[in-house]
């Protein structure tokens, strides 16, 4: 009967359905001489656990953490920052010159300043037709989709 019981309990442990007294019991019967011999093959498992469980760890662990040198991170740090802002300042100056505010945008000539006029609205006619040609497929999708979907 307590071979039917062992091997009825070793089913519930590999379905992870046992509790601690049963574990307990599994773990005594295989830690016992008389064990079946179908049953053999489970003695090393349940014997590697109570030896684990039995071992104490002896490895210290430190407690004190290792400090980091901040000084010389944030000396690092503000040398970056210093040769950022240097470099900023240094390729701005050797930037194309600056064309004075009231050149910009003035013809003496009417003629020219039509056809710059004429020349932009082309620019800015070709990237509306653009965009728009993306809101006719956003249309089409938009209406091939209330087609399959009723609302």
């Amino acid at each position: 009967m307590e071979l039917n019981r062992i091997e009825y309990i070793l089913e519930k442990y590999f379905q992870g359905e046992t509790t601690i007294a049963e574990e307990n019991e599994l773990k005594d019967y295989f830690s016992s001489p008389n064990v079946a011999q179908h049953l053999e093959q489970y003695q090393p498992m349940f014997g590697y656990f109570s030896q684990v469980k039995e071992q104490k760890s002896t490895q210290e662990i430190p407690l004190q953490t290792k400090k980091r040198n901040v000084t010389w991170l944030s000396i690092a740090a503000s040398a970056v920052i210093l040769l950022g802002i240097g470099t900023y300042y240094v390729s701005d100056k050797n930037a194309t010159p600056v064309v004075a505010q009231s050149e910009l945008g003035t013809y003496d000539n009417p003629e020219e300043a039509l056809a710059a006029t004429q020349k932009a609205l082309a620019l800015v006619s070709n990237n509306v037709n653009v965009g728009l040609e993306s809101v006719q497929y956003i249309h089409e999708y938009e209406q091939s989709k209330n087609k399959i979907f009723k609302q």
